[in-house]
């Protein structure tokens, strides 16, 4: 835990998703929150996608940070501000058109939540 998802508008076409999928999950550690090797972070370049209802050209990034329930609200705000500043920094030279940042921050039931760690030891 945590689990990001890094969603973007395949009109983004020099979004380098593994960098900014680093810096995002430095900023994560950075929060004293989470562990490193407990992120798990992945990118999904989106096909088939609408801004709003005209045939403008816009963009979107959109990251989804799932963690387990619990924490204050002031937390997860502060948690989604600083992955923020990391899409702005990360985007800014992407905006050749308008290019809308978000962040969305879910929470895992941890009652429900299963996690198993297979040959843990080969890990350092």
């Amino acid at each position: 835990m945590p689990h990001l998802t890094l969603e973007y508008t395949n009109n983004l076409a020099t979004l380098d998703a593994d960098r900014i999928l680093l810096a995002l999950n430095h900023a994560l550690v950075a929060t004293g929150h989470f562990n490193a090797m407990d992120i798990k972070s992945r990118a999904i370049a989106l096909d088939t996608w609408r801004v709003g209802t005209t045939s403008e050209p816009h963009a979107f990034v959109h990251v989804k940070l799932a963690i387990l329930s619990g924490r204050p609200p002031e937390v997860k705000s502060a948690i989604s501000h600083a992955l923020l500043g990391v899409l702005s920094e990360s985007c800014k030279d992407l905006a050749r058109h308008p290019v809308q940042l978000c962040v969305e921050m879910l929470d895992i039931e941890r009652a429900s939540y299963a996690k198993e760690v297979l040959n843990a030891d080969a890990v350092r």
